[in-house]
């Protein structure tokens, strides 16, 4: 058994040092090396974090046209960076808009990211399931934007929970329509007019509301489709998801994946 040495200096206390074989140094070196790799495994971990919640964030703002954020789950990153299979990823977008739909805000859990790529895709994803919230509000200003014969008349949006409408209230008179899932998409099926039969031909209303709604929620990437849709105080909550969706290598949006 190694013992420490001691040295005694005049007029003061003995200096204990230690041998390599100390047991004492040997626990402290180990220690040590323990404490250093830990320290740069988290500093790794924490970076390649960091940096894939802004390449997803980036691919996100790309595809909806607003700000947003990401998070990955507890696990440990690295792993799954060298696995190249991703999860437990969520993703929340600022709320000011998606696409051309103002004030609508999208909130979006993602699972079993693949990165593997191909000649025509980049991996797969497998579960996405998105709650986008649009705002009556948003509904009028993404209205007056889109529709101009009507939406110049557009004075507000109110919605009815307790029979699933909302109603365009112009100037001359409203439009009630039922929020419905069609096409993959969200449709907004005619109820009924008031009021505008000298301003609007009731037959030009329809199509023009199926190009409204045909345009902000049947072209999302990734085979992403609406599942139902329900009428709030608010405004419109609806529910979107994907399965085993291919991560195309043309869209630019997913280019830095």
């Amino acid at each position: 058994m190694f013992a420490p040495l001691t040295e005694q200096h005049p007029g003061g206390p003995k200096v204990r040092r230690f041998r390599v074989g100390d047991p004492l140094s040997i626990v402290l070196i180990v220690v040590i090396v323990v404490a250093v790799v830990a320290a740069g495994l988290l500093g790794a971990e924490l970076y390649a974090r960091l940096r894939a919640e802004s390449t997803v964030a980036a691919a996100t703002e790309c595809v909806v046209q607003d700000n947003a954020s990401v998070s990955f789950g507890a696990s440990p990153f690295l792993l799954q960076h060298m696995t190249g299979h991703y999860g437990n990823i969520s993703i929340t977008t600022a709320g000011n808009q998606i696409r051309e739909a103002k004030d609508m805000k999208a909130q979006v859990t993602i699972d079993d990211v693949r990165l593997q790529s191909t000649a025509t895709s980049k991996g797969t994803i497998g579960e996405l399931d998105a709650t986008i919230t649009w705002s009556s509000d948003g509904i009028k200003q993404t209205v007056q934007n889109s529709i101009p014969l009507f939406g110049s008349f557009l004075s507000g949006v109110k919605t009815n929970p307790s029979d699933g409408t909302i109603q365009l209230q112009g100037i001359l008179g409203s439009i009630t329509a039922k929020p419905q899932v069609g096409n993959n998409g969200i449709g907004l099926q005619v109820v009924n007019l008031n009021g505008l039969g000298f301003t609007l031909p009731s037959e030009s209303v329809q199509p023009a509301l199926d190009a409204f709604a045909n345009e902000l929620t049947n072209s999302y990437p990734l085979g992403i489709h609406a599942d139902s849709v329900q009428v709030t105080d608010s405004g419109v909550v609806g529910h979107f998801s994907t399965r085993n969706a291919s991560i195309p290598q043309d869209n630019p949006c997913f280019g830095n994946l």
